[in-house]
């Protein structure tokens, strides 16, 4: 009963998912509470489809990589343990075609994971936390 009143509820949002309505609010999060300035949103490696980055930010000289992920509050497993070894190489090879298709490559970036919990039945306000400097790329890494 309660995920499909949560489905309607994304609906009349003009939410597709609840991962669309997640990273909407992480963007807003990291903007407004952490002063990142968004950059690109939902980027895909022109050569695999399949790769994507969720976020593409600038938190002042540093390029950030941000993974969101958006969990029930009663979730198995939480969203920072949901990037498991498979899915931290599917965001190293979409990172290095990112950094590869820049004309001015940064000095420093880094990953990040966003974990949203989403509002349930009695709760108003989803809860965000934020994960910075997740490793993710081998020690000595240039793209």
């Amino acid at each position: 009963m309660f995920r499909r009143l949560l489905a309607w509820w994304y609906r009349q949002r003009g939410d597709s998912s609840s991962g669309a309505w997640g990273e909407r609010r992480a963007e807003s999060f990291l903007q407004t509470e952490r002063g990142f300035v968004p950059v690109v949103r939902n980027w895909r490696n022109p050569r695999d489809r399949r790769e994507e980055i969720d976020l593409v930010m600038r938190d002042g000289e540093v390029l950030v990589f941000v993974e969101v992920k958006a969990r029930a509050a009663d979730a198995l497993v939480p969203g920072y343990y949901a990037v498991g070894p498979k899915k931290r190489r599917v965001l190293l090879r979409a990172a290095k075609a990112y950094l590869r298709q820049l004309r001015e490559r940064p000095r420093t970036f880094r990953f990040d994971v966003v974990e949203i919990g989403l509002p349930g039945a009695e709760a108003g306000e989803a809860r965000v936390l934020h994960f910075s400097n997740v490793p993710l790329f081998p020690k000595g890494f240039r793209p």
